[in-house]
């Protein structure tokens, strides 16, 4: 059996699949409360664009239950894959930037940084199992930009002390890892694909 092969299988496996679920449940729940002293001093209308990984996570999350019992659900397959690997790598590339601009990192700053790369990299595991079409992907690009907007133009970005300096830096790469994942699910679900 190649590695392919016996990854599929372990990718599929329903004792693994509910693993996951439970892991990617228990780390929305954490994500979120993460958020909390940031979300308390958010306006209400931007409280559902603010905490990014967690609803990242949180679609993943709602994925897997549907995957669990047989079901595709495009439009939060397509939701997952782009969220976790924009703002899982996104989380990734700020604490890096923490770590040299500060000099140093906590621990928490590094168990992001491996539970980030976590959710980008699980995101495209599961690509094989999507049903994505462009319409579904058309969605989720709108989902992400609009949320560009809402964090660089409306002030709503995730609090990083150290980096504040380097918001509108921050924003342009923001931007660019938004098209950049755009295309790359694009490339991985949908071309090629019929009745898009």
């Amino acid at each position: 059996m190649t590695i392919y092969f016996q990854l599929q299988y372990i990718l599929t496996n329903k004792i693994f699949l509910v693993l996951l679920f439970i892991i990617n449940l228990l780390g929305t729940i954490y994500g979120y409360m993460w958020y909390s002293s940031q979300l308390a001093i958010t306006p209400t209308i931007f409280i559902p664009f603010v905490p990014d990984s967690p609803t990242a996570s949180l679609f993943f999350t709602i994925f897997l239950f549907f995957y669990i019992f047989g079901k595709n659900s495009p439009y939060i397959e397509a939701l997952a894959i782009t969220s976790l690997f924009k703002y899982g790598t996104w989380a990734v590339v700020m604490n890096i930037l923490t770590l040299i601009v500060d000099g140093s990192l906590s621990w928490q700053g590094y168990m992001l940084i491996f539970s980030h790369a976590g959710m980008a990299i699980q995101g495209l595991l599961y690509v094989p199992f999507y049903k994505i079409k462009l319409k579904h992907l058309t969605v989720a690009a709108i989902f992400l930009l609009h949320n560009e907007i809402i964090d660089y133009v409306f002030g709503m970005m995730p609090i990083y002390g150290s980096l504040t300096d380097y918001m509108n830096e921050i924003g342009y790469f923001t931007f660019w890892l938004s098209v950049l994942t755009i295309m790359m699910t694009y490339h991985l679900t949908c071309k090629g694909s019929v009745n898009n």
